[in-house]
């Protein structure tokens, strides 16, 4: 015990300098990641300053290119009129911003000036003789107090010798208002190393001095104190109050106007966050060896406090346990009532097929107490032609008699696969053969309703995806509902189309007395019968809407714009890519 007393100063002292060695890592590798973003936003702010200089004076460059060629200009060297060629100059330099623009010829003698300001040493100018060479020119210079960029762009005669010049003169104050006092420290640079563009007016004209240094144009100079740092170079000066004393220092070429970019960025916020970074991690440390000194004497509590805890945790568990068999069985009722639904669906809709079935009884029978009463009138006959010798009469009877069990063979086959329980899945449909047999089951009560039809059946194949016999329920349905809703009406007429776009459309319109609610024509037991009269209980729509949509199609409800209403059901077209 003693000797853990006698040694604890020591291993606090250990620790703390421990701490405090952790703490200068992590500042300098925070500091080195925090200039590492810095730079990266600077790079951008110097590449986006370059670019807009660039791009400004792009537009001065390309008024020289294109103005040398100018028509006017060119008769200068022949029988042109000075002064109109110095107004079309004037008026394209007030256009574009120019500060002078004149034209020359390859000696230097000025034949056309904008402003009438014709430097004296036109002739051997850089820019002036670089376009004597067949090139643009280019150069920096200072005119009257302004800092100008000088374009000078060839004029090629017929035998393709320079003939003349054009010179466009740029005031560099003009380049410099957008982005004056915006951005961080940003210049350029001519080949000199001298700065001629800024955004911080107190550096122009400065120029390095050796050592690192700068000098001013009063020939004051200004110490420069290099740093590098994870591969990053900071400048350590005191130029300007706007100018950040511990500087990030990027640059970048330029040379398409000749010069370089060069930008300091503060790096103030890089140290800043370093230094916080450093402090939560000697907090952190700090507080960790505090808890060290204390875990001996907390153990007991904290085990107290586990103990506690576990029994929280096991009540928890217990309820949670309990709460999930609930949820279980909650689960597995739901899944009973969903599939007890499901058969009661499936039963609605059988029993929607067995009650049109039912209505449509009386009719079905007619249709087949007709080909028998035929079938039997044919077959007396045929005996009789026998008798008689006329075996070529009781072929035509016997024909008669087959044409007619093919009927009543039809309207049973139909009848059988409309009352049949389809629960196949969807698949490929021949519409118009269905949209065909729902005709002919409906043929009685159309009849009956003395209903006149006007439906064409497809001459090819028109394949959707559905279910025959569900398909079939909901055509006859529609069709049902058409013929009550235009019984006792003056003009009984029902058009069946079929439309083929992006979907199958199959449309039902008739000419009665239309939907009153539209919005509610598809809810269950909704129906504008007479009440007990027999004729339903508002299930038909609503059977049919829910198999239509069981298709991936919809159906729709509404007036006519003539009057009466109109129903459109609307499929997806087979594809065999969906298919597979």
């Amino acid at each position: 015990m003693r000797t853990w007393i006698s040694s604890r100063p020591a291993l606090i002292g250990l620790y703390l300098a421990a701490v405090l060695g952790l703490s200068v890592g992590v500042w300098v590798y925070g500091y080195v990641q925090a200039l590492d973003q810095v730079a990266a936003r600077g790079r951008s702010d110097l590449e986006l300053a370059a670019d807009r200089l660039v791009t400004q004076l792009q537009r001065y460059r390309e008024f020289a290119v294109l103005m040398a060629r100018h028509p006017t200009l060119e008769l200068l060297h022949t029988v042109g009129d000075r002064a109109v060629a110095e107004a079309v100059l004037l008026a394209a330099a007030d256009k574009t911003g120019t500060l002078t623009a004149l034209y020359a010829d390859a000696r230097g003698q000025v034949l056309a000036s904008s402003t009438g300001d014709v430097p004296p040493d036109l002739a051997q100018s850089p820019h002036f003789l670089r376009a004597l060479q067949g090139a643009l020119g280019v150069s920096l210079g200072i005119r009257n107090g302004q800092r100008t960029f000088s374009f000078a762009a060839p004029n090629f005669g017929a035998t393709g010798k320079v003939r003349g010049v054009l010179v466009a003169v740029v005031d560099v104050v003009e380049l410099e208002q957008d982005w004056r006092g915006t951005l961080p420290t940003v210049y350029f640079t001519d080949a000199d190393g001298q700065i001629f563009i800024t955004n911080r007016s107190e550096l122009l004209f400065w120029k390095p001095a050796g050592d690192g240094a700068m000098e001013a144009p009063d020939l004051a100079r200004y110490d420069v104190a290099l740093q590098r740092l994870g591969g990053h170079e900071i400048w350590l000066q005191d130029w300007s109050p706007y100018v950040p004393q511990r500087a990030l220092y990027l640059s970048t070429p330029l040379p398409v106007i000749e010069m370089e970019g060069g930008a300091l960025i503060d790096v103030t916020p890089a140290r800043r966050l370093a230094a916080l970074q450093a402090a939560v991690v000697v907090a952190v440390c700090l507080f960790l060896g505090a808890l060290l000194f204390l875990t001996t004497e907390r153990r007991r509590a904290l085990a107290l406090a586990n103990i506690v805890l576990e029994e929280r945790v096991a009540a928890r568990t217990r309820a949670l346990s309990a709460t999930n068999t609930a949820l279980r069985r909650e689960v597995r009722e739901r899944e009973e009532a969903e599939a007890a639904l499901r058969q009661a669906q499936t039963e609605l809709v059988q029993a929607g097929k067995l009650s049109a079935l039912g209505q449509m009884s009386a009719g079905i029978s007619h249709e087949l107490n007709q080909p028998l009463m035929a079938i039997r009138s044919y077959a007396e006959n045929g005996v009789a032609f026998l008798d008689r010798q006329r075996p070529e009469k009781a072929g035509e009877a016997l024909g008669r008699i087959s044409e007619m069990a093919q009927r009543m063979a039809r309207i049973i086959r139909n009848l059988r696969a409309f009352a049949r329980q389809e629960s196949a899945p969807v698949t490929r449909v021949d519409l118009g053969r269905v949209l065909q047999s729902a005709v002919e089951l409906t043929e009685t009560r159309r009849e009956q309703a003395a209903v006149d039809l006007v439906w064409q059946r497809p001459e090819a194949p028109l394949w959707v995806r559905g279910g025959d016999v569900r398909l079939g329920q909901v055509f006859v349905n529609l069709i049902t509902n058409a013929a009550d809703a235009m019984e006792g009406g003056a003009r009984r007429r029902l058009e069946i189309g079929i439309v083929t776009s992006a979907h199958t459309l199959v449309t039902f319109r008739d000419s009665g007395p239309g939907i009153e609610e539209p919005d509610r024509i598809f809810d269950p037991f909704y129906t504008t019968k007479a009440v007990g009269g027999g004729d339903g209980m508002g299930l038909g729509l609503s059977i049919s809407y829910g198999l239509v949509q069981s298709f991936g199609g919809t159906i729709l409800g509404a007036n006519a714009a003539g009057g009466g209403a109109v129903f459109t059901v609307a499929l997806e077209p087979w594809a065999e890519e969906v298919a597979a």
